[in-house]
């Protein structure tokens, strides 16, 4: 993990040119940007399919960039070795779709790769209070999950600012991630909450000045 005082940018790929991956890749690399985040949807837990393991693995050769796997899928706990396999660097699932958290946060940590623990908008930040030391990463779903493009939900960025409580009580260091709706006007609130890490999909790809727009972000 890259240092706590300096704010993570990950673009989302899923609001790439599904017809030129290889391309969004160069793109994100091109614009300084370090990690590149990669929403994996099954139908089932979330209202869309986006793409698996494979694809992954068919970009891995490409880029020296952090993969930061999201898993909206049920019972995430199945994938863990094959995303590992494909090239993830980091794998965060649903706390809301697996039953045993802290097992297969610590299979992923045995693994040799960084875990994170994401939840959505209806689920209060106090559930994961148990499983804080076992993560390296807490997602906050800023928007339902399931599709890009949508906007921010203003109050979820308060349990940003309730998860930053939590872990100065506790004496922790993993980052806060916010993914969903995240644009340069609402990325100056997520970090003014706290947000360690930010997703952003369509204002990256949407934008011509991708490196003067990931440069001010992580200012």
């Amino acid at each position: 993990m890259q240092k706590m005082n300096k704010t993570i940018v990950s673009p989302s790929i899923l609001s790439a040119d599904f017809a030129d991956f290889g391309g969004a890749v160069s793109e994100i690399d091109t614009s300084g940007a370090s990690w590149i985040h990669m929403d994996v949807m099954d139908g089932s837990f979330v209202p869309n399919l986006t793409f698996g393991a494979p694809l992954v693995k068919a970009l891995r050769s490409r880029t020296k960039a952090i993969f930061d796997v999201h898993l909206m899928v049920v019972q995430p706990g199945r994938f863990i070795q094959e995303f590992v396999k494909a090239g993830a660097d980091i794998i965060t699932f649903h706390y809301e779709a697996e039953v045993h958290s802290q097992k297969y946060l610590s299979e992923i940590h045995d693994l040799g790769k960084k875990a994170g623990i994401a939840i959505a908008p209806a689920t209060p930040c106090s559930v994961l209070e148990e499983i804080l030391p076992f993560i390296d990463i807490a997602l906050i779903m800023t928007v339902n999950p399931g599709f890009g493009g949508q906007n921010l939900i203003p109050e979820c960025l308060e349990k940003v600012e309730k998860l930053v409580k939590m872990r100065e009580k506790a004496g922790l260091n993993f980052r806060i991630s916010v993914d969903g709706g995240i644009n340069e006007e609402t990325a100056r609130n997520a970090k003014k909450a706290g947000a360690d890490v930010l997703v952003i999909g369509s204002a990256f790809f949407k934008n011509n000045d991708k490196k003067g727009l990931i440069d001010r972000l992580q200012d």
